[in-house]
Parts: structure tokens; C-alpha cells; sequence
């Protein structure tokens, strides 16, 4: 696995997904790490120390899996990037069906008939 910066891990990912246009799929995890071990962030919360937590962002496409790791500051810029990476490759999604109103209300009203009744007349 790779560390890498944001920049560079943006544009690795867009080579990912256009890659996967053809065959396979891009997982993309988020994940909160301080990228310390236990026993040092144990030691940090002991010592009265402030553990700076980061979200650790990995990509995998087959066998390859690159990361990095957005702290607090620049995830507001990460994140804009990030989306107009998504965006840019959602062609590949197949448009949702839509089902005619008219035929899915007919269904409804054909379905299910309920035997009448007379009202009962209190005279």
C-alpha cells in the first residue's frame, strides 16, 4: 500500500476509474486514524496530549491499493476535489427504470378488490 499526498492520490484514483470503465470496480474506504499505534495514542490521552485525528482515505482496483491521509484543514478542499472525481466517472451507471404511473395505479386498483358491502340502515 502507498501513502500518498492528496494531489497525487486524486489522480491516481481518476487513472483508476478509468480503468475500471471496461471491466472491474474501484472500492474507495474512509476511515478515522490518528496513524499512531495504540500504545502511543494510550500514552498521548495519559500524558494529557491532544491526539490529532485523520481520515485515512484508501482506493482499491484489483490487486493495487493506494492511500492518504486528509487531516481536519484540508478536507473541506479534499472533499470538492474528490467530488468532481466521482462525477466526472459515474458515466458507466445504468439510468433507473421508471415505471409508468398510469399502469402501477392500475395495478394497484385491479389487485386488490374488496367485496362490497351494503351499509347497514338504522331506521
Amino acid at each position: 500500500m502507498v501513502l500518498l499526498q492528496p494531489d497525487p492520490f486524486l489522480s491516481e484514483l481518476t487513472s483508476m476509474f478509468e480503468k475500471s470503465t471496461e471491466k472491474g470496480s474501484v472500492w474507495v474506504t474512509f476511515k478515522r486514524s490518528s496513524l499512531k499505534s495504540k500504545v502511543q495514542r494510550n500514552k498521548m490521552k495519559t500524558a494529557g496530549q491532544a491526539i490529532d485525528y485523520r481520515c485515512l482515505i484508501r482506493a482499491t482496483y484489483g490487486n493495487k491499493t493506494i492511500s492518504t491521509s486528509v487531516g481536519a484543514k484540508e478536507h473541506q478542499r479534499f472533499q470538492a476535489s474528490y467530488a468532481t472525481v466521482l462525477k466526472a466517472h459515474m458515466t458507466a451507471l445504468k439510468k433507473r427504470e421508471r415505471k409508468d404511473k398510469k399502469k402501477a395505479a392500475e395495478k394497484k386498483k385491479g389487485g386488490a378488490k374488496k367485496a362490497k358491502t351494503d351499509p347497514m340502515v338504522i331506521a
